[in-house]
């Protein structure tokens, strides 16, 4: 089982880096399986790991890297996609608190302390993490349908998607960026406290 768990892991780091090819040669239907697998990947290893109780360090170090790679791609490449300033900006946010975290991480790092991810069930950073990956569907799945219409097109529950998910992704990238900001809050106290031990 715990093989299998690293494979969900190693699964989302490939989906990752797949991503990016297939919004290159414009495979929308293609990038949204990929990332909703990738997605729904993060959930199961993680409901996997805790059930049969497989957890191990290389697990942790893969789901990790998983998640922010996932996320991370799809978000730049969403930039691409629609360069405006109000997908740009918490974007760019949201890396710069990943980048932000990582060096925390790593300053403790080389005085031997560690700053574990909250393992509460509804922490701030989970959240952020499932809403931003509710939006990034909601985009991609967006662009899938969008780019599939045809002229001839007369079902309003598609005209109603091409409205409303443009506008859910939107409203979930700021919410999360909200939460980005919060969970980032929270680690720079904990950093805090953490560095006044080394005094």
């Amino acid at each position: 089982m715990k093989t299998f768990v690293n494979f969900l892991s190693s699964f989302r780091i490939a989906s990752a880096f797949a991503i990016i090819f297939t919004i290159m040669f414009n495979l929308p239907w293609t990038t949204f399986v990929l990332f909703v697998l990738g997605a729904a990947s993060d959930w199961f290893d993680g409901f996997l790991a805790r059930k049969y109780n497989c957890c191990s360090k290389l697990g942790g170090v893969l789901d990790h890297i998983g998640d922010k790679l996932l996320v991370c791609n799809t978000l730049i490449m969403l930039t691409l996609m629609g360069p405006v300033w109000y997908i740009v900006i918490p974007v760019i946010f949201m890396i710069a608190r990943e980048l932000y975290i990582s060096g925390l991480r790593e300053f403790l790092g080389t005085q031997k302390i560690e700053m574990p991810v909250p393992k509460a069930r509804f922490s701030m950073g989970k959240i952020k993490t499932t809403i931003q990956m509710i939006a990034i569907t909601a985009f991609l799945l967006w662009f899938a349908i969008f780019t599939s219409v045809t002229p001839n097109t007369t079902s309003t529950v598609i005209f109603y998607l091409i409205y409303a998910l443009p506008k859910i992704g939107v409203f979930g990238l700021w919410f999360a960026l909200v939460c980005s900001l919060w969970s980032a809050t929270q680690y720079t106290f904990t950093f805090a406290e953490k560095l006044k031990k080394l005094k």
